[in-house]
């Protein structure tokens, strides 16, 4: 009787492990950094509505002290 032959995988070596948790890591890094711009863009966007409120408030206030003088 012959012995069966066992297949055995080849454990992965440690730079692809390396790898493996390298790109896990970079994966959730790009999500994060991807939320931030977002609520950069965001937070861009309403500071730019209120300087344009803030314009028009300056510009109603002033108006008639500016005709009068």
């Amino acid at each position: 009787m012959q012995a069966a032959h066992v297949r055995t995988l080849p454990f992965p070596s440690i730079t692809g492990a390396l790898r493996a948790v390298e790109a896990l890591l970079l994966a959730r890094g790009q999500r994060t950094a991807r939320r931030n711009a977002w609520n950069s863009v965001l937070e861009d966007r309403r500071r730019a509505k209120d300087r344009v409120e803030a314009q028009r408030v300056m510009e109603a206030v002033a108006g008639p002290a500016s005709r009068a003088t």
